[in-house]
């Protein structure tokens, strides 16, 4: 396996691991290499600096009995702690969080007796009230079709327990 650090057209920058240096540029030459960004698939190597352990003797020798010749090897660059997942990484994010917040804190879920409950309401068999719940594809079309207005979310609900 082999790791490449990558750049689109776009400038935007990532990294990727190959079977080969052969799998990479055969999946590059059918356009199957793509920015995880935007998709682009005009992606090019970018300038990466190589990944190189030092030696058994001299990973395992305290400082006093390596040689002057020795180069000391660069200190281990540590990752940056993973953002928590909970936790909005960009205001894209922010805002879909705000809006659920505010879905969740205005509206009653009703889970997947959401399409029943919104064509009881549309049709005057139920009184008005906003909620939120599940539905299946089809189902949310057939309603759109017969004019309830309805809306998907763009965040999974958070299931409540009654």
């Amino acid at each position: 396996m082999i790791r490449y650090a990558l750049k689109c057209a776009e400038g935007h920058g990532f990294e990727s691991w190959f079977q080969s240096a052969e799998a990479y540029e055969k999946l590059l030459g059918t356009g199957m290499v793509a920015c995880t960004h935007c998709g682009s698939t005009k992606v090019e190597k970018a300038l990466m600096a190589p990944r190189v352990r030092p030696g058994r003797k001299a990973a395992s020798a305290p400082a006093s009995e390596t040689s002057p010749d020795t180069v000391p090897a660069a200190p281990k660059q540590v990752a940056p702690a993973p953002a928590s997942l909970s936790t909005p990484s960009n205001e894209l994010e922010s805002a879909i969080s705000a809006l659920k917040k505010q879905v969740e804190a205005n509206s009653d879920y009703v889970g997947k007796d959401f399409v029943k409950q919104a064509r009881e309401m549309h049709l005057g068999d139920a009184p008005t009230r906003s909620i939120h719940g599940e539905a299946k594809p089809e189902e949310a079309k057939a309603l759109i079709e017969e004019g309830v207005p309805v809306l998907p979310l763009p965040f999974a609900p958070t299931r409540k327990t009654n």
